[in-house]
C-alpha cells in the first residue's frame, strides 16, 4: 500500500483515480506551512505539488518520499539539488496546460492591441462618443511576434498565431530550425535583433540563472515603442521595476502579466497602478478543463510511477 499525500487540493476527479486504485491511499494536506509540511510530509511514499514550497528543510525529513508529481510544469519551487542527491524523482503534467495557457496569450494580446478594458470603462462612464479618438489600438494582421521558449505551449500559441496571419520568430537554442519551420515559424539566433524587431513578445521559458531578469531595462530600450509582452511562464523573467519604468516611460506600449516575482503580487508592486499592464493572478491554467486535466494527470503520473508505466515525457531529467 503506497500513501500519497495530496498537498492543496485538487480536482475531485484527480482524487477519484486514488480511491479507486486498490494499492493506494491519500490524504489532504491543506495547512502548507513548513512547520506543518515537516510534521506530516515523513508518512508519504509520494506527494502532489501545486504552489507550496518543498525546500530541503522540509524535504530532509521525508526519509520514504519516492516521488513528487508537480500539479503543472514549472518547478522552481522544489530544491531540484536535493532531490537529484536522494534520487527523488519528478513529475510534471506534461500535456495538461498548454492549451488554456496559449488562449491565455490570446486573451491578452487582443486585449491589450484592441484597448478592450479601456474601451469597456469608457462605455460605462458615458464616453461613448469620444472612445474612438482617445484610444490607439493595433490589428494583428501581418504583424511580427517573437515566441521565447518552444516547448508545448510554444507549440500551441504558434497556431493561434499563424491563424490571425501574424509572421512568427521563434527564439530557443534548443530546438533545431526544422521543428520550428514545421510550425510555421521562423527560427532566430540573435535574441537581440528578435527583439528589436517584433511587434509582439511572448515568453514561455523556465525561471532559471540565465533566465532571470533576461528582459531588463537594456532590452526594452532594444524594442520598439509599440511592443506589447506577454508573460504567462514565470514571474522573474521579466525586472518588474524596468517594465515599470519602460511602460511609464512610452518606451514600450504595454505588458500583459500572469506571473510575478512575488505571488500573490504585494499591494506595494507600482505595476498595481500601471494603466499599461494588464494583470491576471496566475490562472492561464484554471479553466474548467484545465483544471480537471491537470488533476487527472498528476495522479495518475504517480499511480504510473509506482506501478512502473510512468511515460519518458512526463519524467523531469535532473
Amino acid at each position: 500500500m503506497y500513501r500519497i499525500g495530496i498537498i492543496e487540493k485538487i480536482h475531485e476527479s484527480g482524487i477519484e483515480l486514488l480511491k479507486n486504485s486498490k494499492n493506494f491511499e491519500h490524504e489532504i494536506i491543506e495547512d502548507v506551512s513548513q512547520d506543518n509540511l515537516i510534521k506530516v510530509l515523513p508518512k508519504f511514499d509520494g506527494v502532489t505539488l501545486r504552489v507550496a514550497k518543498l525546500n530541503s528543510v522540509i524535504l530532509k525529513n521525508c526519509k520514504k518520499l519516492q516521488v513528487i508529481s508537480r500539479h503543472g510544469v514549472g518547478y522552481d519551487n522544489v530544491d531540484l539539488k536535493y532531490l537529484k542527491e536522494n534520487n527523488i524523482k519528478l513529475l510534471i503534467t506534461a500535456t495538461a496546460n498548454a492549451v488554456s495557457v496559449a488562449e491565455h496569450v490570446m486573451y491578452m494580446l487582443l486585449s491589450l492591441s484592441k484597448g478592450i478594458n479601456k474601451y469597456d470603462q469608457m462605455v460605462r462612464s458615458g464616453e461613448f462618443r469620444k472612445a474612438a479618438n482617445k484610444i490607439e489600438t493595433f490589428e494583428l494582421l501581418n504583424k511580427e511576434i517573437l515566441i521565447l521558449g518552444f516547448g508545448r505551449i510554444g507549440k500551441i500559441l504558434i497556431k493561434r498565431c499563424i491563424g490571425f496571419e501574424m509572421n512568427v520568430n521563434v527564439y530557443d537554442p534548443f530546438v533545431n530550425k526544422k521543428t520550428i519551420e514545421d510550425c510555421g515559424g521562423k527560427k532566430v539566433e540573435d535574441l537581440n535583433l528578435a527583439l528589436s524587431t517584433a511587434d509582439f513578445l511572448s515568453i514561455h521559458m523556465p525561471l532559471n540563472k540565465n533566465t532571470k531578469n533576461l528582459i531588463d531595462l537594456n532590452k526594452l530600450k532594444s524594442m520598439k515603442n509599440n511592443i506589447i509582452i506577454i508573460n504567462t511562464a514565470r514571474g522573474g523573467i521579466i525586472n518588474e521595476k524596468d517594465l515599470d519604468y519602460a511602460l511609464n516611460n512610452k518606451i514600450i506600449f504595454g505588458a500583459g502579466l500572469d506571473v510575478f516575482e512575488k505571488e500573490p503580487i504585494e499591494m506595494v508592486n507600482p505595476l498595481i497602478k500601471n494603466k499599461k499592464v494588464l494583470l491576471s493572478p496566475h490562472s492561464a491554467t484554471f479553466t474548467k478543463e484545465c483544471t480537471m486535466r491537470m488533476g487527472i494527470q498528476t495522479v495518475q503520473n504517480l499511480i504510473d510511477f509506482f506501478e512502473n508505466k510512468l511515460k519518458k515525457n512526463m519524467l523531469v531529467k535532473l
